[in-house]
């Protein structure tokens, strides 16, 4: 049949039972009931994403990552996030595909002592709270581009140009990141700060930075002079103390060695002294022989008796030459006390 109501040449509709074809449509209908159903009540969550479950457009809970099931839409929706990905947001520069593209609109702010410094950071962030950061700001990326960039010229801003660009580059790094936190919390933005660094602190370029430059080599070159210094000091002074401390126990040793040698003395005079008060004559002998071979070690000594009227006589030449002629007779006479005559003295 045309458009017209004629019936086309050769073609004839089939002949069915009075309503199979109300059938047929209410089986299409819900042949495609449940196709929307299972498309839109299965959801697949990625590993670095967690997904917002919304209940009649109203959070109600959320889901990690893997499959899961939902009601069809619009009973549930899902919104999923990056909330197991940290991020990066890059303050007074873009990175570009070429290279790095500078804001100066970010990166130009004025210092305590109203100089104009750049000043280039990364910020590192993830999302903590799904439910905060999906309600609570319209739009999360701006925001926190916005808290940034306030906070480092809240920073700098506080700060000499001269500090800013030397020494005072991780603490200004800290106190950013103090305040970006702060700004997070108070906000409930659902954001956590990770970390900020600073990519480059400096003066504007042209001939300010050219004469920073130099104030900053002066001042490597200073502190490079002065560590050279302590190393040196540090080296010398406790080679010095060593030195010292050895002299003094040298020292004190030889007094110790000292006074022990003259207390052995001491006593060793004493033992003398008190054998020779008990027999002074034999003590007398004694020592005077014992003088006599240490001064004299080589000597013949002879001992005879001077205690007689008439004159000794000692072949002295005929000893010697008999002790020459026999190597093996005694060095020397040493007659007992008894053999001197009565009265007679030894010498």
């Amino acid at each position: 049949m045309n458009q017209n109501g004629d019936n086309i040449p050769g073609f004839k509709l089939p002949k069915l039972k009075p309503g199979m074809y109300k059938r047929i449509g209410v089986g299409v209908a819900a042949a495609a009931v449940l196709l929307y159903i299972g498309a839109t009540s299965f959801y697949t969550v990625q590993e670095q994403e967690r997904a917002a479950i919304l209940t009649f457009g109203k959070y109600t809970s959320e889901s990690s990552a893997g499959l899961h099931f939902k009601w069809p839409y619009p009973i549930q929706d899902v919104i999923t996030v990056p909330a197991e990905l940290t991020q990066r947001i890059h303050i007074g520069y873009r990175q570009e595909s070429d290279g790095a593209v500078p804001v100066d609109d970010e990166a130009m702010m004025i210092t305590g002592d109203e100089n104009i410094v750049s000043a280039d950071a990364v910020v590192q962030w993830k999302i903590s709270n799904i439910r905060d950061y999906l309600y609570n700001i319209d739009d999360p990326d701006k925001f926190l581009r916005n808290s940034a960039s306030s906070s480092i010229r809240a920073v700098i801003g506080s700060e000499k140009l001269d500090y800013a660009i030397t020494d005072g580059k991780t603490v200004i790094q800290d106190k950013v990141r103090v305040l970006l936190v702060d700004l997070q919390k108070k906000y409930n933005t659902g954001i956590q700060i990770i970390d900020i660094k600073f990519q480059d602190i400096e003066p504007p370029s042209g001939q300010v930075e050219e004469a920073f430059r130099e104030v900053t080599n002066a001042r490597e070159e200073k502190n490079t002079k002065i560590n050279n210094a302590k190393k040196y000091e540090n080296d010398i002074i406790p080679k010095a103390r060593g030195e010292a401390q050895a002299l003094l126990e040298r020292a004190e040793g030889e007094k110790k060695s000292r006074i022990l040698n003259a207390q052995g003395d001491v006593a060793r005079f004493n033992a003398i002294f008190a054998e020779y008060a008990n027999n002074q004559s034999v003590t007398e002998s004694r020592l005077v022989l014992e003088t006599l071979e240490t001064i004299l070690p080589n000597a013949k000594i002879f001992i005879t008796n001077s205690n007689s009227d008439t004159v000794n006589y000692l072949p002295l030449n005929e000893l010697m030459r008999s002790t020459k002629d026999s190597p093996s007779a005694p060095a020397a006479v040493n007659p007992a006390p008894s053999a001197a005559p009565q009265g007679g003295d030894a010498k």
